[in-house]
């Protein structure tokens, strides 16, 4: 059976693995990837906690498909981004921007 504390190490799992991500990479795509990650995580913990504290309330459930929401509009605006900033540099690596340098 599947227990709370069960859920609570998977998604601190993902979430560990999505900051390594962030902080490891050199690749903006595969930094948004790693942000993206981190979200699925929160939207885990949002789940297992309604299913074992509130059983018959559905808040945890609606509070997901608005993280799923503004995790997808973060990814469309972090995707343009990344887009433009290739067409002005023709580079995505991390560590090589420097945009807003002098």
């Amino acid at each position: 059976m599947i227990t709370l504390a069960h859920m609570l190490c998977l998604s601190a799992i993902l979430f560990s693995i999505g900051i390594y991500g962030v902080l490891a990479r050199k690749s903006l795509i595969a930094i948004l990837m790693s942000v993206e990650l981190m979200f699925n995580a929160a939207n885990i913990n949002l789940v297992a906690f309604n299913r074992f504290l509130y059983p018959d309330s559905l808040w945890g459930q609606g509070l997901v498909l608005l993280v799923i929401t503004v995790a997808a509009a973060e990814a469309v605006v972090g995707l343009a981004l990344v887009i433009a900033i290739y067409r002005n540099t023709k580079n995505l690596n991390a560590d090589d921007l420097h945009l807003l340098h002098d």
